[in-house]
């Protein structure tokens, strides 16, 4: 299983009174790190479909530890714990490393993403070419099989 890493800068303006990063801009790292792993990266992979849209469906985060601002980046890792027929969660850490190797967790969350449709206004379903590059970002586990790949995702109505 492959982890989709992403350097995120920390604004000023994340901070909150107490001088950390305040809750709230956890989701917008989230929402970058996402971005990043399944447009930019997916895009390249040949798997684009997921610039035509998706919606978040639901987030769980647990704060592991305050964020102080400094101006190096954090990483987040992305990887994806499961791909379903129209939807998959993506997991998250952000996190560093300290000088002995160990990782020190601030954030660890997961979101679960249904692909959608613009143009016709509903969801629609995972297509192979995108199953094909989420299953690189996961283990068998998180994949269900059971889930035939469709030929012809345009004609395919979710329920």
């Amino acid at each position: 299983m492959a982890r989709h890493i992403y350097a995120c800068p920390l604004r000023w303006s994340d901070m909150d009174a107490f001088g950390h990063v305040n809750n709230v801009v956890f989701l917008r790292y989230l929402e970058e790190a996402r971005i990043d792993f399944m447009f930019t990266q997916a895009a390249a992979a040949g798997a684009g479909e997921f610039a035509g849209g998706s919606v978040v469906a639901r987030h769980e985060i647990d704060y592991k530890r305050p964020l102080v601002h400094r101006p190096e980046p954090v990483t987040i890792e992305t990887w994806v714990t499961k791909i379903g027929v129209a939807s998959l969660t993506v997991a998250y850490e952000i996190k560093d490393t300290d000088e002995d190797g160990r990782d020190i967790v601030y954030v660890r969350a997961s979101t679960v993403v249904v692909p959608y449709d613009l143009a016709e206004q509903r969801p629609r379903r995972i297509s192979a070419v995108e199953r094909q590059f989420l299953s690189r970002f996961t283990d068998e586990h998180g994949v269900d099989e059971s889930v035939p790949a469709q030929k012809d995702e345009a004609a395919v109505a979710v329920a």
